[in-house]
């Protein structure tokens, strides 16, 4: 079961007070049909520990190597990711649709 905005952000606050480095993720913009709405949440921790879901497949498994670089840096990132239809189902975007990912470092 997928758990709700609410929990996946309170586990990314209690990462953050438990002295965690922490990232979130929130998908901005979607473009054609796309996994999950605009809103959508994914939180990752310092050792790569990851609650929610911004869209699946290999997208997911760059947002948190993109979220990891972003927890050392301290810099945001605006993330794109888009395939054609022939190619979609391989990289988890079921339907071909495009989505943007900014991923932010939790103060």
């Amino acid at each position: 079961m997928l758990a709700s905005e609410d929990d996946i952000l309170g586990k990314a606050e209690a990462w953050a007070r438990a002295g965690k480095g922490v990232a979130v993720a929130t998908v901005v913009e979607t473009w054609g049909s796309a996994p999950r709405p605009v809103g959508s949440h994914l939180v990752i921790d310092e050792d790569g520990t990851f609650l929610g879901s911004v869209s699946g497949g290999c997208v997911e498994g760059e947002v948190v190597t993109e979220a990891l670089d972003v927890i050392g840096s301290g810099k945001a990132k605006l993330l794109e990711f888009g395939v054609a239809d022939e190619t979609a189902w391989r990289v988890g975007l079921s339907c071909g649709g495009r989505i943007a990912v900014y991923v932010e470092k939790v103060a």
